[in-house]
């Protein structure tokens, strides 16, 4: 606070800002002594003010994706084919890839797919970085990065195009004047809390986020679909030799037909079981890359390989509850709940990561304080994108953490078809999960307190019909929902660039669009009842910390 007041460079950064309680004023705040930083560092280039685009190029709006992570990254997993799903008719694409090439297919994926791939690392100075952009005519540049590593949010500093985003990559405002939008969802960001954002708000229509996992992973949805009402041999490894081949059909369409042509064909896949004797050494030869760069449906035949609990130490009985997040984002809070629920749900485990490894330690020191018997947690190593996904099937209910969500790593759930428990916060970060799960239309998985979400788990845990029940809604969500279609997102995602340009081009002020929204949470179920943040006041927090007393978010909870 001190800081900000002085006008200082705050010493938490906008990054972590969110997984401390502070209310939105300093987070903001956090945000615009970084921006205002950018501000200073290009004004020492001494360059004037650019001359930007009026009107459109050819009937197009040139539109540029500026991001550090088109390679092996969450954000190049998520939306990899966003770019060239683009209607081309109304959309001309750049990329800006601001490291050099790495080698990853993810990149190539994007710099193939896209109409204009640039290299911004060879352009090291920020204002010649500006200078391309500006003369390429962009009218909308999007920012990807926010505060993230590898940004280069000089070049926004600059005011390279006339119209400029925040999108995807940074989960949170940018407290810069120079970002005008960000794209966002009416859950995620409802207008009830508009003023933690220094950008108008940009609804798409259900959410913000996506996930490119129709593509990366199509057999871990299709594996299910054939072996449906059997006795699951391929997750119980009791038969080798069988594998999955996916083939042409009607079955499935992981693109909605009315799809432009300048996008290509839907495709459409079902996948048969078929008995070929296949060596047992031979079945690696046919696992797709464990980070998942290549699709399974480029291989033939691709062999499922086994996904047991008793690969992972779990109890071939009992529920599992799991979280494959960074344990940064565990908060006291958030362990003591699940604590209850392993309490309240007899034979329970909670599975979660070592990630970091140190963290396994406390974790579990602080289970036992709340009564866990030894053995209920779990932990894991982290595993490549892959097994990451398709071992998360093994689990039967995510339970999420609310004061940072699993953003991507909640679509990964979600995909293998696992349920996911999450509770709504108030900043950006922690209502991510509601977006994904108000879109999948699982609305009744989003809590609004503790209490909500404890009880939500435990009937989860509790009612094996139920649980089956959720499981089974969850995985005909991705193929029914808007959730995991690329194609529907990325026209909205279009449409929404275009009325941005449209209300320039007609002289209004940028203002909230909202319109554009379809979905949305009950008004008793859009805002956070738990008292987590905002009414800590960051000096007592800080006293309560240093004493080594009970958190002050934890006095709160209305148990």
């Amino acid at each position: 606070r001190d800081q900000l007041l002085q006008k200082r460079l705050p010493s938490v950064h906008p990054h972590h800002s969110m997984l401390y309680p502070l209310g939105h004023k300093y987070r903001r705040g956090i945000a615009a002594r970084h921006a205002t930083l950018c501000l200073d560092k290009v004004g020492l280039l001494h360059k004037g003010p650019y001359t930007h685009p009026t009107s459109l190029a050819n009937g197009r709006l040139r539109i540029g994706y500026v991001s550090s992570d088109y390679g092996n990254h969450p954000t190049s997993h998520l939306m990899q084919r966003v770019p060239g799903l683009h209607d081309a008719s109304r959309i001309e694409l750049f990329c800006y890839g601001l490291p050099p090439d790495d080698g990853p297919s993810f990149r190539k994926k994007v710099s193939t797919e896209t109409e204009h791939f640039v290299d911004l690392s060879k352009y090291p100075c920020n204002g010649d970085a500006a200078d391309r952009i500006n003369q390429d005519g962009i009218h909308i540049l999007i920012n990807m990065n926010g505060y993230t590593k590898g940004a280069r949010n000089e070049i926004f500093a600059l005011r390279a195009a006339p119209g400029q985003v925040m999108w995807l990559g940074y989960p949170g405002t940018s407290g810069a004047e120079y970002m005008d939008y960000i794209v966002t969802d009416s859950v995620t960001s409802p207008m009830e809390l508009a003023e933690q954002y220094s950008e108008k708000l940009a609804y798409m229509p259900y959410t913000f986020f996506i996930g490119d996992h129709c593509h990366m992973f199509p057999h871990l949805m299709k594996y299910e679909e054939v072996i449906q009402g059997l006795s699951n041999p391929l997750v119980m490894g009791q038969v080798a030799g069988k594998v999955i081949t996916p083939i042409p059909d009607k079955t499935l369409q992981l693109l909605p037909s009315d799809v432009p042509p300048s996008v290509g064909v839907p495709t459409k896949w079902r996948c048969a079981i078929e008995n070929i004797p296949t060596p047992g050494d031979q079945e690696m030869d046919h696992i797709p890359p464990a980070d998942g760069q290549e699709s399974p449906l480029h291989i033939r035949p691709y062999i499922m390989p086994p996904t047991l609990r008793a690969t992972y130490n779990l109890p071939e009985h009992g529920v599992i509850f799991c979280n494959f997040n960074q344990l940064y984002k565990l908060d006291p809070g958030t362990l003591e709940c699940w604590c209850k629920i392993l309490l309240r749900v007899p034979n329970s485990y909670i599975w979660l990561l070592k990630f970091p490894a140190i963290g396994e330690t406390y974790v579990q020191a602080k289970a036992a304080e709340f009564g866990v018997p030894p053995g209920r947690i779990v932990f894991s190593n982290v595993a490549p994108k892959e097994e990451h996904v398709r071992r998360g099937r093994v689990a039967d209910v995510c339970l999420d953490t609310p004061l940072c969500n699993g953003h991507t790593t909640g679509m990964d759930m979600l995909w293998s078809g696992t349920p996911m428990v999450t509770m709504l916060g108030e900043s950006l970060a922690s209502r991510v999960a509601a977006s994904q799960l108000t879109t999948l239309g699982c609305p009744e998985l989003v809590a609004t307190n503790y209490k909500q979400y404890e009880e939500i788990a435990v009937a989860l845990g509790n009612n094996p019909t139920e649980l089956q029940a959720m499981r089974d809604k969850v995985r005909l969500g991705r193929s029914t929902s808007p959730l995991f279609n690329i194609g529907t997102f990325t026209r909205a995602l279009g449409s929404l660039y275009l009325e941005m340009w449209r209300k320039r081009a007609e002289g209004e002020p940028n203002s909230h669009i909202t319109h554009t929204t379809v979905r949305s949470l009950p008004k008793n179920q859009l805002i956070c009842t738990e008292p987590l943040l905002d009414a800590v006041n960051p000096d007592e927090y800080l006293s309560r910390i240093m004493q080594h007393s009970t958190p002050a978010w934890k006095t709160a909870q209305a148990y």
